[in-house]
């Protein structure tokens, strides 16, 4: 009896600076270019770089972020890994719109409206913040929102 495969996986580790931002958008600009069907390449590549971003900016230190890409029957999962065991800011619910004329404060918002799932688990070494997407030619169930998927 065959076994069963894992489905296919990258992982990479980013340099803890500003520079993992554009090189995290590269590698999955990359990969869904070379895949036919998957999730939409575009809002991965916009969330993933909000989740890299936030981990630069709000952990400390100089090790390395991980950046860790899964293609699922469903779409695909991402990952972010970082050296900081505190959860990143509220992911389960809506907080106040954000300041119009303010850089920041986007990224989570941005995450619960794009994706069908989304969290944060502990892991040996920090924490990994996730993000799901469905197949690209996929509907959202209620007409164009994600169905939320807390962990």
């Amino acid at each position: 009896m065959p076994e069963p495969t894992s489905p296919p996986c990258w992982r990479i580790a980013l340099p803890h600076s500003p520079a993992a931002v554009p090189i995290a958008r590269a590698l999955i600009r990359t990969t869904f270019a070379e895949l036919a069907e998957t999730a939409d390449s575009d809002t991965a590549e916009l969330l993933t770089a909000e989740l890299v971003a936030n981990a630069v900016e709000h952990t400390h230190g100089n090790e390395p972020i991980e950046l860790v890409v899964e293609l699922l029957a469903g779409g695909c999962q991402v990952e972010v890994h970082d050296r900081d065991p505190a959860p990143p800011g509220d992911l389960s619910r809506p907080g106040p719109p954000p300041d119009p004329m303010q850089e920041h404060g986007r990224g989570l918002l941005l995450i619960r409206t794009l994706s069908s799932g989304y969290g944060h688990r502990p892991t040996d070494r920090g924490k990994a913040v996730w993000f799901t997407l469905p197949p690209h030619d996929e509907e959202h169930p209620d007409g164009g929102m994600p169905a939320a998927d807390y962990a």
